[in-house]
């Protein structure tokens, strides 16, 4: 009898082990709501409440789904995922920041071959007291899609590495950012490194500088509208290496110059708008024109060297 008596409690305890280990292993798609729990295994039926409570659950690669719209704290991430706020028709995830990050990327385990991230439909609000929206110290690639980043003392999005990187890549696209006191979108390589970017349909309004690549980036920007910030677009090296592509960018109502070069940068435009800026351009030696743009109404108008103030 107590034989069988144990090897009934071994089983039991077995079964019970294998249903915890069940409930808490981690999935490649994992669910929050805003009437969830993080003690749940964030699965569809039983979602958890926050993304930081969700992401120690899903794989390496994977995606957390939001259910319905809610606040969902900030979070830090440490693997490749992706973070996917709803979109039309289901859930918005909004995250709540004020006095800190919203999100910090900090990818550093060598087994993550992608070291990627990409956040999508999310609402990120310091409430005019946050650091940063965005703020990426690690990692090889950030995606940032359909985004509003809104109300911080810092940067809307900063890729600010303190090691060489030469592999690391930004992509920002039809994203709102907009009073940011420091930059809407920062880049900043440091130590030799190197980041690529390519910014698209954004609107960056009421932030100190719009977008400042600096530091070793070769940056894009495409079919965007920055305006009523201090700078528009600056890039900057102390020595040389940054250069930004600007096609087809309205670049308008900027308190201080529109398009801003420092250092042994290198800024090029074409099919531009540059109306009602302090200044256009400075100094326009340091930027190179593809022709189109109109360049008009500035308080100081100045234009690439050999071109008029209006380009056809």
């Amino acid at each position: 009898m107590t034989k069988i008596r144990f090897t009934l409690n071994f089983l039991a305890i077995a079964v019970f082990t294998l249903t915890v280990t069940s409930l808490t292993r981690a999935a490649t798609r994992t669910w929050v709501s805003g009437v969830g729990d993080d003690l749940n295994p964030c699965s569809r039926t039983a979602p958890c409440k926050t993304y930081a409570g969700a992401i120690s659950k899903t794989d390496k690669d994977g995606e957390i789904s939001t259910l319905d719209p809610g606040g969902y704290g900030t979070v830090t991430i440490t693997k490749s995922i992706t973070i996917n706020g709803g979109g039309a028709g289901a859930g918005y995830g909004s995250i709540l920041a004020s006095l800190t990050t919203g999100i910090i990327i900090n990818i550093t385990d060598v087994n993550d071959v992608r070291k990627s991230v990409r956040l999508d439909w999310l609402n990120i609000n310091g409430a005019s007291t946050g650091t940063d929206g965005v703020r990426m110290v690690a990692g090889n690639t950030l995606h940032v899609e359909n985004c509003v980043i809104d109300g911080f003392t810092g940067d809307g999005i900063e890729l600010a590495y303190t090691a060489a990187n030469t592999a690391t890549v930004l992509s920002v696209h039809n994203t709102t950012i907009r009073n940011c006191v420091a930059t809407g979108i920062r880049t900043n390589a440091f130590s030799g490194g190197q980041i690529k970017t390519a910014i698209s349909n954004c609107h960056i309004t009421k932030c100190g500088v719009g977008i400042n690549q600096v530091n070793g980036t070769i940056g894009s920007v495409h079919d965007c509208m920055v305006s009523f910030c201090t700078t528009g677009i600056q890039t900057a090296e102390p020595t040389a290496g940054s250069v930004v592509n600007i096609d087809t960018v309205t670049i308008s109502n900027n308190l201080g110059t529109g398009v801003n070069v420092v250092g042994g940068s290198r800024a090029r435009i074409a099919r531009c708008k540059i109306f009602q800026n302090g200044t256009s351009l400075a100094p326009a030696a340091q930027v190179d024109s593809g022709g189109n743009n109109n360049i008009v109404g500035n308080t100081t108008n100045t234009a690439p060297a050999g071109t008029p103030f209006t380009e056809n």
